[in-house]
């Protein structure tokens, strides 16, 4: 994503920085653990894939299709959360052939690791499989697998996720997939439960999880994104010993001790969080628990489209000091980039 496409805080925080300080970012080794492939698309590549689009019978018209381009070049405005979800058809519809799917997947990585300064020096790009009429949900993985595996292992990965909203057979049917490819040897390190945060029984994914850990992949969990999310339901999630958290904003006193105590890395979206008001301000944001503990973080885009940031800007948001940002130390930045490194799902031997 180019500069001038970055708005919100992310904006405001690489504006406050000098030549140098954004250099000093560009030039630390990071890891990217939380994109979404669907929320990662560049704006450009979207509005190619809707200049070729011809709509199905029942499907979604040209018309709808170019007011959510519009939408997104705009920035969409976020009053809570649930908002978010309501995004996504459309790039759905739009990647819903191989071609189509490959093409994005191509752009995505690209925008993170190509180029003189690229946004990451390793990526784990994650995306639960779909099924359209063109694929099935085992081909739409592979597709995504088959471009992640263009760049060397040390530079991408792929994590599948597991969508709250589709229920045990669909749960299921993705994670023999994700087993089949494991066995095989691809590039699939970990899988991920995501989706809308108020949907499902968590106490289902139990057996789910485990057989992907015997199996000998990480696991990440979207967790308390929302003042809603019970404890219950939290502490139940950590009852699977996750590998990495993503977002955990919402933690009572007793989840906070077993994340202290199991040391789980914390996926931190700052952008994400501000803009769908799951936080208030920079202030108030749980980071700062686990700045002064040293507690394991990654700093990550979450949805680079709708929410119109990058990773050096999220880092900007670390670097930049008050109001812009939280003010941190060049010293202290840098702990944060190697933090992510050293919480990749396979960490490679002569990697930073």
């Amino acid at each position: 994503m180019a500069i001038e496409t970055i708005s919100g805080p992310a904006a405001a925080a690489l504006a406050a920085l000098t030549e140098k300080q954004i250099a000093f970012l560009q030039s630390l080794p990071k890891a990217e653990l939380h994109a979404h492939l669907n929320g990662s698309i560049p704006l450009s590549t979207l509005e190619e894939l809707a200049q070729e689009y011809t709509p199905s019978p029942g499907g979604i018209s040209t018309k709808d299709i170019q007011q959510a381009i519009e939408t997104f070049k705009l920035g969409p405005k976020l009053e809570k959360i649930g908002d978010f979800f309501s995004l996504f058809p459309v790039i759905y519809t739009l990647t819903s052939t191989p071609e189509a799917l490959r093409r994005a997947t191509h752009a995505v990585l690209t925008s993170f690791l190509d180029g003189g300064s690229p946004q990451c020096h390793y990526l784990e790009l994650r995306t639960g499989p779909r099924q359209t009429e063109a694929m099935s949900r085992e081909e739409y993985i592979r597709v995504v697998l088959e471009e992640v595996e263009c760049y060397d292992e040390d530079r991408a990965s792929l994590i599948m996720t597991l969508d709250r909203t589709k229920g045990p057979e669909i749960w299921q049917e993705c994670l023999e997939i994700a087993l089949k490819l494991k066995k095989e040897g691809r590039r699939l390190l970990g899988v991920d439960l995501a989706g809308d945060p108020l949907k499902a029984d968590v106490s289902i994914f139990q057996s789910f999880f485990a057989e992907a850990r015997e199996a000998g992949l990480g696991i990440t969990l979207h967790i308390a994104e929302t003042p809603a999310n019970t404890d219950e339901e939290t502490l139940k999630l950590l009852s699977y010993h996750p590998d990495r958290l993503g977002h955990a904003t919402f933690l009572n006193e007793e989840a906070v001790k077993i994340v202290m105590k199991e040391n789980p890395c914390i996926e931190i979206c700052l952008s994400s969080n501000l803009l769908c008001k799951t936080v208030s301000d920079l202030e108030t944001h749980h980071i700062r628990q686990y700045l002064k503990c040293d507690h394991p973080i990654a700093i990550c885009t979450d949805d680079a489209l709708p929410f119109r940031t990058t990773l050096l800007a999220e880092y900007a948001l670390l670097l930049a000091a008050p109001p812009y940002g939280l003010g941190l130390s060049e010293d202290e930045v840098r702990r944060v980039a190697e933090m992510s490194l050293q919480s990749r799902f396979k960490v490679l031997k002569g990697t930073p």
